[in-house]
Formats: C-alpha cells, sequence, structure tokens
C-alpha cells in the first residue's frame, strides 16, 4: 500500500474539487489517499461526487471512496465504490477526512468530486435527486422502489404517479425487455426494474439491440443501471449507461441480474432493446493463457501466485506454498532511499521484478509517502519489510534475496491492527516468502 504524489492533501477554501490519480484514466494499485477538508463553522461541508469507477461490489471491500465525519462523540463513515456516483452527500461537519483506497488487483477510471462550504439550512440535492431528512440526498432508481430509505419514508409516498407498466420478474433461460413504448419515445417519469433469475449453476448475459436515450456527460438524468444481484440494494453494478452508444455485452456472475430504467421529466428518446440469456457457468471459459476465478473473472498467468489476491475468493493465491519469484540476476548498486538506510544491507538491485519498479528514484517517489504511517507504533517492523520488497538486498553473487517470512510475520502481528486505522487490510501475502533464517535464501532488513 502506498501513497503517490498528488493524492491527498488538506484544503481549506470554501470550495474545491480533487480525484483519483491519473482520473479520467486509471488509478494504480495499492493506493492510500487522504484528503482533509476544514472550513470554519457554523460552515458545513457539502459533496458532490461527478464521476465514480470503483472496483466493488458492495459493501466496498476491495476498493472505496470514503468520507468520514465527526458529529458530537460519534464518528459517521459514509463508504461508496462501483461504477455509479453517489447522490449528493450533505455533512454535519465543518471538517471531513476522504479516504481513496486501491488494493493489488483490479482498477478503474476512479473520481471525480468537488466541495463547497454551505451553512446547515442551505442543505440540497441535485436536480435530478430526492430531498428528504433535512438534507439527505437520493438518487431517481432509489424513489418509489418499495424500500424505505428515508427516516420520515417521503421517498415511498404519492408513488401512483410513477409508471407501473414496466419492470417485472423475468424467468426462463431467455427473454427480453424493453422501455415503453419503444421504438416510440418513452414517456417522462419512469422508473422500470426488472428482476431476472435463471436456473442455479447458469449465469446471465444481457446483449443490447438497439439503444438511445438522452445524451448527458454523466448519466443522471435517463438512464439504464445493470446491477450483478437480484436487488439493486446488493452486488456491483455492472453498468450505467446513456446517450446513443450500444452498452456492451454484460454477464453476471450467478443466476440473478437486476436492471433499472430511469427517466426524467426533460427530454425523451426511443429507449432500448435488449435480450438476456442463461449460459451454463462450466460453458464460461478463459483464454489458453488466463487463470478463470470460480466468478468466471479471467485472469492473466502472471497474477498467480504473486502475493496479491485478485480472485474474489483468493484462488489465484491458493496453493502457492512451492511458488517462487523468477529467477533474476543484475548487478549491484549501494542504496541511495534514505527512509532504507541503516538497514542490515546496503547493496540492492534494480529492476525490482515483483512490484514492477524502474530504478531507486521510482522507489524513493513511492516510499516518501509511506512517512503518513511513521507515528504509528509499529513503523520500524514495517519500514524493515516494506524496504525489503522495495528496495529487495542484493547478495554478492549479483542475485536478489527477498525479505525473510519471519519479518513480513512481525510486520503483520504487530501492525495489522494498527492500519486498521487508516481503513486497509494487510496488504502482504507472507506465505509466499522464503520460509528460512538462512542468510543465502532470505534477507532480514
Amino acid at each position: 500500500m502506498f501513497l503517490v504524489l498528488g493524492c491527498g492533501g488538506v484544503m481549506t477554501d470554501s470550495e474545491g474539487s480533487f480525484s483519483s490519480p491519473n482520473h479520467p484514466g486509471s488509478y494504480p494499485p495499492n493506493l492510500l489517499c487522504v484528503w482533509v477538508i476544514r472550513i470554519p463553522p457554523p460552515h458545513v461541508i457539502q459533496i458532490h461526487v461527478s464521476a465514480l469507477t470503483v472496483e466493488g461490489p458492495s459493501p466496498c471491500l476491495f476498493d472505496w471512496l470514503e468520507v468520514q465525519e465527526q458529529v458530537e462523540q460519534s464518528t459517521v463513515i459514509t463508504r461508496f465504490c462501483g461504477n455509479v456516483a453517489p447522490p449528493t452527500l450533505n455533512t454535519n461537519s465543518s471538517t471531513a477526512w476522504v479516504t481513496f483506497r486501491s488494493d493489488g488487483s483490479i482498477t478503474g477510471t476512479g473520481f471525480a468530486a468537488r466541495y463547497r462550504a454551505i451553512l446547515p439550512e442551505q442543505r440540497s440535492c441535485s436536480q435530478e435527486e430526492f430531498l428528504c431528512d433535512g438534507g439527505r440526498c437520493l438518487l431517481p432508481a432509489s424513489v418509489c422502489d418499495g424500500h424505505p430509505n428515508c427516516h420520515d419514508r417521503t421517498d415511498e409516498a404519492n408513488c401512483s404517479s410513477k409508471h407501473k407498466e414496466c419492470g417485472g420478474q423475468k424467468f426462463g433461460p431467455h427473454g427480453n425487455l424493453e422501455s415503453p413504448n419503444h421504438p416510440s419515445p418513452y414517456p417522462h417519469q419512469q422508473l422500470c426494474v426488472w428482476h431476472i433469475s435463471v436456473d442455479e449453476g447458469h449465469f446471465i448475459t444481457l446483449s443490447f439491440r438497439s439503444f438511445s436515450l438522452e445524451t448527458q456527460n454523466v448519466c443522471e438524468f435517463d438512464y439504464v443501471e445493470v446491477h450483478d444481484s437480484i436487488s439493486t440494494r446488493a452486488g456491483r453494478v455492472l453498468g450505467r449507461f446513456c446517450g446513443s452508444a450500444l452498452p456492451p455485452v454484460l454477464n453476471s456472475s450467478g443466476p440473478h441480474m437486476t436492471v433499472v430504467f430511469v427517466a426524467d421529466e426533460g427530454v425523451a428518446d426511443i429507449g432500448f432493446n435488449a435480450t438476456y440469456q442463461a449460459v451454463f457457468i462450466l460453458d464460461r471459459t478463459c483464454e489458453p493463457s488466463q487463470f478463470s476465478c470460480s466468478s468466471g473473472e479471467c485472469l492473466q498467468q502472471q497474477w498467480l501466485c504473486d502475493g496479491w489476491d485478485d480472485c474474489p475468493d483468493g484462488a489465484d493465491e491458493q496453493g502457492c506454498a512451492n511458488s517462487t519469484y523468477l529467477p533474476f540476476t543484475s548487478s549491484c548498486e549501494t542504496i541511495e532511499v534514505e527512509m532504507c538506510q541503516g538497514l542490515s544491507y546496503n547493496l540492492t538491485s534494480f529492476p525490482n521484478i515483483w512490484l514492477s519498479i524502474a530504478d531507486q528514484r521510482e522507489a524513493a517517489t513511492l516510499l516518501r509517502q509511506y512517512r503518513v504511517l511513521m507515528e504509528l507504533a509499529c513503523f520500524e517492523p514495517l519500514q524493515r519489510l516494506v524496504c525489503g520488497m522495495f528496495l529487495p538486498q542484493c547478495s554478492p553473487d549479483g542475485g536478489v534475496l527477498q525479505p525473510c517470512r519471519s519479518v513480513c510475520s512481525s510486520a503483520e502481528q504487530q501492525c495489522s491492527q494498527a492500519l486498521d486505522l487508516f481503513s486497509f487490510s494487510w496488504p502482504f501475502n507472507c506465505h509466499l516468502l522464503p520460509d528460512s533464517q538462512d542468510p543465502l535464501e532470505c534477507s532480514q532488513p
């Protein structure tokens, strides 16, 4: 886990913006960014996330965007992930901590957000959102969905005006769904929810045959949203789509899928037509050069036994007891990174094939951001492990020595609980390191 330059900081202006590194490009793996937003009372902070594509699914255990605020004697934490930007967040505090975290596997384009200082009586939502409870905002798909989301239950009131002639349950090995009146323009104020279920042991393939919804930069007004679950309240979002571009073919991970169509009061278009097909899960195949997770996800072979859980169930890191990193030799060079000087060795070697680091300059840039953890009581054992991984020991014969497993286990035992304060789990698989104390087989930084 590391921070990168331009990732995080302290913001004290009355308004501002921030985003994940490289946005709208893909964010790096193993990332931790922390922004502190601090404005003078009595103002409170309003946050609007305009774009979000972060590895899910709910409850956001892999990558996430998190907002933490202190309200009286309690801490309120709101966490987001998936492919749908959340509704406007009206906090109750003049200070907020925003954390963005990514693990070592799948990445996305991340997020873009802006904040502004408002007075408590100025709490509001975006035009398409629903306001309740004096400041809570809901997306259209959460209104009149049969599940009260507001304490005052106003999101489930006056729902008779919603069009109910669309959506419903879909069973059987195949079928189709389309927007009301298709191919004529769909009516305004639509909320259609289709729940698709097929036999166990199968997954669902959804293909759009035609698609034309109101064009917009961010899909906020009219859109189709597809969930990899039996409802909109669980599982990851496979995508949200608008405009006239035909969405890609979407595959569920299991026998359930939920499709939501939302239309506001404005521009209408011809809508969409889509078909679904049940596919026997054993018929899902990956390329010969890929590894198949139980979820159906396909991984590159080099991701196997690399110390990182890339499959949701960690299957790519199972049965790795006899795995070793690829042999590698190169000339040694003196350690120049200040944070890692004074170890039990002073020679290292690059490129670092385990972490894909080209040279010491790149390693120094990454390690510099670990200083955020220096206040932890366990920083010393963590430093030994991190330096051993980022700047591995170069042995006299020109080979590279990994840290011994005991170095990793000791750091994990002392630091895993402290790292919970930073909202990320222990990132290393200690069992992939040599279980030895022999200085010819591994290092003790």
